[in-house]
């Protein structure tokens, strides 16, 4: 076994050493992730915030896997829904792609990330919390500068924090969007992290940070309101489980969505011998697309749906990856959608929106109850090897996350690569009858089989940011941060 601590792995530098200082301090695989979860709402802050939700993946040595769902729900409880704000849609261009997103008042769903860190920190840590909360709340208050990754999420989403004079003078501070180099600074947001740390998420969900927001969308045509936030609470569920070359996998249950189409890939691949070939490949991801209608996105509210699912057919997010010493492995996604627009003053909060993204409304939107988990595609995954966590891995991405995981999945197990070039390695994703490739990635075997082909003309945050970390046979822990969302990795 590894001398270090351990290993974490984050989509920016920050993110990363904050966990890591969690594990010389003595904390554990979780303490590391909600440490840099915490630092990640300063240090990435269009990606995820105390406004977004989010998912975490816990296997404790020799216990029981768990998978903390703190994700966002649908919101509406005592207003009339026919009657909200109408969403503002705004055109995102990845330079060879495009993606539209819906914000606004109406867009923002009941928040998760204050309920999962406290629910995390009790059931799994060791250090306390406000312990966890100072690092982020000295970075929120100081300001980090933006590298080169953080910059061109600012600029591509820049019609959205831009969209309310409250967003434009937190991240367009001098009239333009902030760039590389330039700090960004959210004091309001280190008042709430230390607030956190001393009070718990009580203040987010009865206390007067729920009023604020709630007041704050209701007088713009909003949803949420008092009673979805009041309502609102992590819950353990038990991760779905898929066997793969011999290792068992762990992703996100129902009625999460992502975790069941990649356990439903993969378990086809297990039939198969390695590797797998890009054309195959596309057609499994598109079978799992398509696998995504009506009745999927209802059934997943149901007791048993992934069992039934899988027997039936096999007979602006980041995340956070951290193995410890002792043999404890984390992974967690949180997400603030592509953001809502909305910053509430003197609250810190950059509000998610979700009931405004077209990857997790693919039917309708405010379709959804109040009170159900939105359905996402976020999914934290572990790699197990005779019941030890070999690879901790997830990503951001939209609907692009399940086809990351799994290509990085195929690198470590079939191709036998280390963490990082499985991570590097360019990357396909199929939707709407078109194959999106990264350079490097040889498609003549698409077009012969009549796919086509959209080629990037370089490597993108389109296809994702995935942060893994792994333990090799011998014990060694290392890690791999993606490239194409500034990810970054601290042996501790």
């Amino acid at each position: 076994m590894s001398a270090s601590p351990g290993v974490v792995a984050a989509g920016h530098p920050l993110t990363a050493e904050a966990g890591a200082a969690a594990l010389r301090a003595g904390g554990n695989a979780v303490d590391a992730a909600l440490a840099a979860m915490l630092a990640s709402t300063a240090c990435e802050p269009l990606l995820t915030g105390l406004g977004a939700g989010g998912y975490m993946l816990v296997v404790p040595p020799g216990g029981e896997p768990v998978l903390l769902d703190f994700f966002v729900e649908a919101a509406g409880r005592g207003v009339d829904l026919a009657a909200h704000a109408p969403l503002h849609a705004v055109d995102v261009s990845f330079g060879d792609a495009h993606q539209v997103f819906n914000i606004g008042p109406s867009s923002v769903g009941c928040y998760g990330v204050p309920a999962g860190i406290e629910a995390a920190a009790a059931r799994f840590g060791t250090l306390p919390l406000s312990d966890l909360v100072a690092p982020a709340a000295a970075l929120a208050r100081e300001g980090v500068p933006l590298n080169a990754q953080q910059a061109y999420i600012f600029a591509i989403l820049s019609g959205i924090v831009t969209a309310t004079p409250e967003a434009a003078a937190l991240h367009a501070p001098g009239g333009a969007v902030l760039r590389e180099g330039e700090r960004f600074r959210n004091p309001d947001l280190a008042d709430a992290l230390e607030r956190l740390g001393r009070e718990g998420a009580a203040p987010f969900y009865t206390g007067e940070i729920a009023d604020a927001v709630t007041d704050w969308l209701a007088a713009r045509g909003g949803v949420l309101t008092r009673a979805d936030l009041a309502a609102y609470g992590p819950i353990e569920r038990e991760p779905v489980r898929v066997g793969f070359r011999g290792r068992e996998v762990l992703t996100n249950p129902p009625p999460s969505a992502g975790g069941v189409l990649i356990a439903y890939v993969l378990g086809c691949l297990d039939r198969e011998p390695a590797p797998t070939g890009v054309v195959h490949l596309v057609e499994l991801m598109e079978r799992a697309q398509a696998a995504r209608d009506a009745e999927f996105l209802d059934g997943l509210a149901e007791p048993g749906f992934a069992d039934r699912f899988l027997a039936s057919r096999l007979g602006s997010t980041t995340h956070i990856s951290v193995l410890d010493r002792d043999g404890w492995a984390a992974g967690v996604t949180c997400s603030n959608g592509a953001c809502s627009g909305e910053v509430v003053p003197g609250t810190g909060l950059h509000l998610n929106n979700m009931l405004g993204e077209q990857d997790l409304n693919p039917l309708g939107y405010h379709r959804y109850r109040p009170g159900r988990r939105m359905p996402s595609m976020m999914s934290p995954t572990a790699v197990l090897r005779d019941g030890v966590p070999e690879l901790v891995l997830g990503s951001a991405g939209s609907n692009r996350i399940r086809s990351a995981i799994i290509q990085t999945v195929l690198g470590v197990v079939d191709r036998g690569l280390e963490a990082q070039p499985a991570v590097d390695a360019p990357r396909v994703h199929v939707e709407d009858g078109t194959v999106w490739a990264e350079p490097g990635l040889d498609v003549t075997a698409l077009e012969a089989a009549g796919r086509t082909v959209s080629e990037f003309r370089d490597r993108n945050v389109f296809f994702g940011g995935v942060q893994a970390v792994h333990r090799s046979a011998t014990g060694a822990l290392r890690g791999a941060g993606d490239p194409r969302r500034g990810g970054a990795v601290v042996v501790a």
